[in-house]
């Protein structure tokens, strides 16, 4: 059996890696920055998910000789504005923590009659710091007064996606992975990889 061609998705977050390894295991061997100690920490400066991502897919594929796909990704509730947005997560105050997220989210959203809101993520596809392809996904719902489920991460408690009764965080990784606005955009990259319209094995 031919050895799959390895991806390295530019993340640190091991949530965000079994992920996408869920959807392309069976096309690449899939591993992240974690398994590069010593790339530089790409500064994420941009305004845009795709500004974002194309930071990170072309600053850490500089550094590396294979594939690498950058993810920029969050959650944006039209009655904050689009809030928090490219900000998603650190919109608690401290980078990461999505317990702080969601409180803040929950006091924002107060009293708000109107809840919709979408997670929409940004893919960019990088080799040798040349920008490969750019993949989207977006997945539009609501947010539920309080959170609930232990399942998922970040803001999956208080999304309920169009469709659903129950948040992300309830509804399991199962139904997330066909759903969510990462598997979207994943499997759009999916799909090019596969046809052969990227990459040559």
């Amino acid at each position: 059996m031919p050895k799959l061609p390895r991806l390295i998705i530019a993340t640190r977050n091991t949530h965000k890696t079994e992920e996408i390894r869920h959807i392309l295991g069976h096309i690449f061997e899939i591993s992240d920055v974690t398994s590069l100690p010593g790339l530089p920490k790409i500064e994420e400066t941009g305004t845009t998910f795709l500004e974002n991502a194309r930071l990170k897919a072309l600053g850490i594929s500089s550094h590396t000789d294979g594939w690498v796909l950058a993810d920029d990704s969050g959650l944006e509730v039209d009655a904050l504005d689009g809030l928090p947005g490219v900000w998603s997560s650190s919109f608690g105050g401290e980078e990461g923590n999505h317990a702080l997220n969601n409180v803040r989210l929950v006091r924002e959203m107060e009293g708000q009659i109107h809840r919709s809101a979408r997670f929409l993520c940004t893919l960019v596809l990088a080799k040798h710091g040349v920008e490969k392809g750019v993949f989207r996904g977006a997945v539009e719902g609501r947010i539920a007064e309080s959170p609930s489920g232990s399942g998922g991460f970040g803001y999956d408690p208080l999304f309920i996606p169009e469709g659903h009764s129950a948040s992300l965080a309830d509804l399991g990784a199962e139904i997330k992975s066909k759903l969510s606005h990462r598997a979207k955009a994943v499997r759009a990259f999916a799909a090019a990889a596969e046809a052969g319209n990227l990459l040559n094995f």
